[in-house]
């Protein structure tokens, strides 16, 4: 956690049909992610959905 808040670095992104990719929400842990990532996919979804990491950045 930061003086800003939780440390939510990993993101579940999708790819809908035509190519588009939107950020489906952040999580604390990869495990948390990729379950989201499952539970979507086996909602019969046709999107392609990943876990990414992104980058935490330190400012002083």
């Amino acid at each position: 956690m930061t003086d800003s808040g939780p440390v939510l670095p990993w993101l579940v992104i999708r790819q809908d049909d035509n190519g588009n990719c939107y950020r489906v929400g952040r999580y604390a842990t990869e495990g948390e992610a990729q379950r989201m990532v499952e539970t979507l996919g086996a909602r019969g979804h046709k999107q392609l959905y990943w876990v990414e990491r992104i980058e935490q950045t330190t400012t002083y």
